[in-house]
Order: structure tokens, then sequence, then C-alpha cells
């Protein structure tokens, strides 16, 4: 059930791209903190009446703890320019049968500018792609491929595990400048493009984007029931599996904790296990960092089966780290808290700029 509240916005405490954050007084004289995405609900001011839904914010999720606004009532936003009888604005449709499904252009429709390019899409080239398990390691990837490569373009294919819109994320907005663009697959929405499939994902970062290197994980919130097989990391498996359907290079970041409290976290998480170990059908380079002590490096030894372990050396990461734009963070938990999980994401971002030509380009 949807947790129903109405307020008023008192205040507007910022904004970013596709999302604004809000001060909202309920109707019972409480106050909460609000999120609204104006391309779905239209502009919201201070003194307008909102109607929230409060679930995540009740739940006291760590990531999601928001009360999103639901509609603006009084101010409704204005129609699209279509009439509805043409795609010239697209037809995807997207967090589709729910009350806010937005309609969109797919990067590979009929009326998209980039239709002939994708259309002629046949494979990767070979470009080196980074899958991780949580949203949290696309700054660690991308510092890890700019410390040697500073050139290169790095582009994020986000899946629909986490966060659907991806105005959500802090992180894209702070590495604005530093991706060559994101691209959102599945139900996720709010990109630079919109793609249906992680496939097509895949394609127009290479072929729209131009990137030399790809990043693909989940918008921020991972969902995890703390069984073998339920949680939604699991398509890292299937991300690996496109990317070599498709004539990619994977390469997988390994979840490596030292500061989890969760024993199934902790060394090699269990979600790497089971995604590389279990779900991934073609193999990919998995990353350790070198140094790593023996009984945790001894955990990915199984993965040998399929994948080829990669040790790569970590001189330089630690400062490329603390330069990163944005302030990195894994479930409550900065870098010095949790020193290997980043490490092990940078690492795979140098391995994957190794595989990149003299000039750049995978």
């Amino acid at each position: 059930m949807v947790r129903w509240r109405s307020g008023q916005v008192t205040s507007v405490r910022g904004s970013r791209p596709g999302a604004v954050e809000l001060d909202v007084t309920l109707t019972d004289g409480s106050a909460v903190r609000a999120l609204a995405y104006p391309d779905l609900v239209g502009p919201v001011e201070r003194g307008d009446r909102v109607l929230l839904n409060v679930g995540a914010l009740v739940m006291g999720l760590g990531t999601g703890g928001y009360a999103l606004v639901v509609a603006n009532p009084d101010r409704l936003p204005p129609d699209p320019p279509s009439d509805g009888t043409t795609r010239d604005f697209g037809h995807l449709v997207k967090a589709r049968y729910t009350p806010l499904q937005p309609i969109l252009l797919g990067v590979d429709e009929e009326a998209s500018p980039h239709r002939e390019a994708m259309a002629a899409a046949a494979d990767l080239d070979g470009m080196p792609v980074v899958t991780a398990d949580l949203h949290s390691a696309l700054p660690a990837i991308l510092a890890g491929i700019h410390a040697d490569r500073p050139a290169a373009r790095v582009a994020y294919v986000m899946t629909d595990g986490g966060a659907l819109p991806a105005w959500f994320s802090r992180t894209l907005d702070g590495l604005r400048g530093h991706l060559a663009g994101t691209v959102t697959t599945g139900q996720a929405f709010g990109g630079d493009l919109e793609a249906s499939t992680v496939h097509s994902g895949l394609l127009a970062a290479r072929h729209v984007l131009r990137a030399d290197v790809a990043v693909v994980s989940q918008g921020p919130g991972n969902l995890g029931t703390g069984t073998p097989w339920g949680f939604s990391g699991v398509a890292v498996g299937e991300a690996i599996n496109a990317i070599g359907t498709l004539g990619g290079r994977p390469v997988g970041s390994l979840r490596l904790s030292s500061g989890d409290r969760r024993a199934r976290h902790r060394g090699v998480s269990h979600h790497s296990l089971t995604a590389y170990g279990r779900v991934a059908l073609v193999p990919a380079d998995l990353v350790v960092p070198a140094g790593l002590p023996r009984d945790v490096a001894e955990l990915v030894e199984p993965l040998a089966r399929l994948h080829r372990i990669v040790r790569v050396g970590t001189g330089g990461l630690d400062e490329a780290l603390r330069a990163s734009p944005v302030t990195l963070s894994t479930m409550g938990r900065g870098l010095d808290q949790d020193h290997v999980y980043f490490l092990a994401a940078a690492a795979a971002g140098r391995h994957a700029a190794t595989l990149l030509s003299p000039s750049g380009e995978g």
C-alpha cells in the first residue's frame, strides 16, 4: 500500500538537474524532507499544496528516505508538445502501468536522431565494460580509469535494479563533465539517452555517446533480502552475458569489504560470488587489488573456473579516489571506513584502462 500524506511546501532546500529537494509541513503539523521530479509533476514552489508518498521515509530507508511528491494538484503541468497521435516525441513507456509512468523518446526509435546509428550498430567493437553491484562503485571505477587514461570517454549504463529515476542520484549530478553521458535502461529513466534493454543501452554508449569505456550498475538503492538469490545486484551476471554477446570486454568489479558488519558481505560479498559465479555464463576479467590478505584472495579462487582473475597494482589509486569530484560513500561508509571496497572498484577501472589502445579507444 502507498502511504499517502498531504502538505504544504515551506521551503526549497536545493535542486539538481531533474530533482528538487523540499521542506514540507504535513496537515498534522509535522515536517518532512521531500523530493520532487519536475519532469514528472511539474515545477514545485514554496506555498504549493502537494501530495506525497511517505513509504520510504516511514521505513527509514537510508538511500530512499524522502517523502516523494506524487502530484502538485493545484498547478498541474501542461501536456507535452504532442497531440498524442504520433510518436514524434517517443513511445517508450517506463515505470510501466504505475501512476507516474513517463513516455520517453528511445535512442533507437524511428523519431530519434540516433536511429540510423543504432540500426547499424552490430557490436561493441571490443569496448571494455566494467560491471558493479552497487551504484556507489561508479565514481571509484571512474577514478581508476582516469588515473591512467584521463582523456578516456566513459559512459554510464544504469540498470533498473535500484532507483528508477537517474535524477535521484547526487553522484551523477556531481559527475557531470566527467562522464560522456548516462543511458538509462529497462524501467529506469532520466538519463541523457533512454534504452529499452541493457543490450541497446550498451550499443548506445558505444555508438552514440562514443564511449571508450562503459560502466554498468544499478541506480542508487540495492534491494536485498539476505538470501543467496534475493538481491537486485544479481543483474550484474546478466550484464556480463550481454557484454559478451555484443563483443565487448567484460571487467567485473568485485564487491569487497572490510567495513561491512554483515558477515555475508565481508571479504568477498556473496553478491559477487553469486552474480559472477552462478549467473554469468561468459568469461570476464575479475579484478583483485594487489596486496589483499590471503584469506580474502582465496575466496575469489572458485570464480576462476570461468573467469580470469586479474591482480592489479594499486599505486596512485588512493590519491585518485581522494581527488574524486563526488563524496565516496557506500552504505553510509566513506573511503576511510571501507577503503578496500573503493580500492577494488578503482582497480577494476584501472584494468579497463589497460585494455584501451594507445590512442584511447577500445
